[in-house]
């Protein structure tokens, strides 16, 4: 189970610090840090500091002092480098926690996985791939974009009803949508947000999946106001550029593990076009998990949340 804990100052003082750690089971412990603002014992009135925000106050600061202490180039160079390292693999890495909390997998201790999937709902293909996982008693997680899910809400109503999970993967799912300030973080995240919490009668925030699995600073510092769960994934089942349904579903059986959350897609962020694919795909994945006794669960089951 998903549990927040509070740690409390013992009195609250101007830019005092408070942390909040966030544990899955044990095996993930992630903090989230707030400043408080001049003072105020109101927690809305807060400055939250991302990760990010961190990583690059600390960076700059090592660049800085690198210089003053050994001169330039040298002094420059070498913590700029690491720096640099260091942001690219926040930017670029879908699994990266540099900038915010990532989760990427579940516990390895228990027979179960999370098939998700991205970029719908298309009313060609998810019908279906609900279709197939009802068949096999399986359940899976839409990571959805929200033009879609608005167009198309009744396929998101039957994706709750059954039992599956939404998820956001943003609302436009731009191709720049990692060059986005927080404002329009804020403003996309929130338009899907919103249909979700309709469909499922909650208000709970759900799961987020960044578009192409890129993240930003700006991205962070809206996470970590929103404390957002942000959920990558262990194994690609690159269908997305494999067109034999059966290569897909080897790589995923051959690379299988518990715990792991798999990427599949049934939509695509193009508008018009379409991912075929998983639907000849999926019913030999589910076999194949069947047969190495792995139940198909939600990604909230998988973390117990």
């Amino acid at each position: 189970m998903l549990r927040q804990t509070r740690k409390k100052p013992t009195s609250w003082r101007r830019n005092s610090i408070s942390a909040t750690r966030y544990r899955v089971n044990g095996w993930l412990d992630l903090p989230v840090h707030s400043i408080l603002v001049a003072g105020s014992k109101n927690r809305d009135e807060r400055v939250n500091i991302s990760r990010a925000d961190k990583v690059l106050l600390g960076g700059g600061t090592a660049v800085l002092g690198g210089s003053a202490l050994f001169g330039v180039p040298l002094g420059f160079a070498v913590p700029a480098a690491a720096l640099a390292a260091v942001m690219l693999d926040g930017i670029f890495r879908p699994t990266s926690s540099v900038f915010y909390p990532t989760i990427a997998h579940g516990p390895r201790d228990q027979p179960q996985v999370a098939l998700t999937f991205d970029d719908g709902p298309d009313p060609a293909v998810t019908p279906a791939v609900l279709d197939i996982l009802g068949a096999a008693d399986a359940r899976g997680t839409f990571f959805t974009i929200g033009r879609y899910l608005q167009r198309h809400a009744a396929i998101g109503q039957r994706i709750v009803d059954e039992r599956h999970e939404l998820g956001n993967h943003s609302w436009q799912h731009s191709r720049l949508q990692n060059f986005y300030g927080p404002r329009a973080h804020t403003e996309d995240l929130a338009r899907n947000t919103s249909i979700i919490q309709k469909l499922t009668g909650s208000d709970r925030e759900p799961l987020y999946r960044p578009p192409v699995g890129l993240k930003s600073p700006a991205l962070a510092r809206v996470a970590t106001r929103r404390e957002l769960t942000i959920v990558a994934w262990s194994l690609h089942s690159r269908d997305t550029v494999i067109r034999d349904p059966r290569a897909v579903a080897a790589r995923v059986l051959r690379k299988i593990q518990p715990g792991d959350i798999v990427l599949l897609h049934d939509g695509h962020d193009i508008e018009g076009a379409r991912r075929h694919v998983v639907l000849d795909a999926l019913p030999l994945i589910l076999d194949g998990l069947r047969q190495q006794g792995l139940q198909a669960t939600t990604v909230s089951e998988l973390l117990r949340r």
